[in-house]
């Protein structure tokens, strides 16, 4: 593959710009500047340097985000800066074209924090996302107001929401704290968590609450897949195979 493909297909610009970079010495291959942008290259797992930035090549992009609060999942936000704010040039410009870039694998919030997936892969996306493969998300919730086993027996029950006369109930529902829930869910509905807390008399603490403050809401799983520690809010890194192991073993 020519290397000013190669630059192209990760996001460093149009094709033009791509073979700029390289005429202008700015690339490096193997601690070796490259100065013909049709230099071919096996690109599978190829390691370069772009104006000193160390970067892989990767075929499709995978990752996951700890998303902070006073953020929105969108493109175009519209109160909010947008989570993709917090993702490299590269990654946000990948392939090029209207579609260009990564997509958020489902929406989180403005409130809410936590474990956030994102792909160029349509395939992957509509597999995470649709209800059909039931994925597990598991959120953190701490309510306003004190947790008793009755609203518990609820949530695993099922309650009705407003727009749905079928119930909707935890896949699992575990007391954490005296105001604390662990929540585990397989679908996938506007605002789901909230309105399942408000449903059994209950409400998601901070709901509302002003902008770049936190809410009560953290998600902190989805199948297999844990957020890890050390990914601080507004972090981001790639997926390791035994990340996309994990996620492919509950979907």
């Amino acid at each position: 593959m020519q290397l000013q493909d190669i630059l192209f297909s990760q996001g460093f610009g149009t094709r033009r710009v791509c073979s700029g970079l390289v005429q202008q010495g700015l690339v490096m291959v193997a601690g070796v500047v490259v100065d013909d942008p049709a230099a071919d290259f096996v690109a599978a797992g190829l390691n370069f340097k772009v104006q000193g930035i160390d970067w892989q090549y990767h075929e499709k992009a995978y990752l996951m985000l700890h998303k902070p609060a006073g953020y929105e999942c969108s493109q175009k936000p519209s109160t909010y800066p947008s989570i993709y704010t917090l993702l490299p040039a590269p990654i946000r410009q990948r392939g090029g074209g209207a579609a260009a870039g990564v997509q958020a694998v489902g929406r989180l919030d403005q409130d809410t924090t936590g474990l956030l997936l994102l792909s160029d892969d349509g395939k992957f996306i509509h597999r995470m996302s649709s209800p059909k493969h039931h994925v597990p998300k598991v959120y953190e919730v701490t309510a306003k107001h004190a947790v008793d086993d009755k609203q518990v027996q609820k949530l695993l029950s099922g309650v009705v929401l407003d727009d749905d006369p079928k119930p909707v109930k935890a896949a699992a529902c575990v007391q954490t704290g005296p105001n604390q829930l662990s929540l585990t869910l397989t679908e996938g509905k506007y605002h789901q968590v909230k309105r399942m807390i408000a449903a059994v008399g209950n409400r998601v603490e901070g709901e509302g609450a002003e902008k770049g403050s936190g809410g009560g809401l953290h998600r902190s799983r989805i199948g297999s897949l844990a957020l890890p520690d050390d990914l601080k809010a507004g972090q981001w890194r790639w997926l390791t195979a035994g990340d996309l192991a994990a996620i492919a073993s509950s979907s």
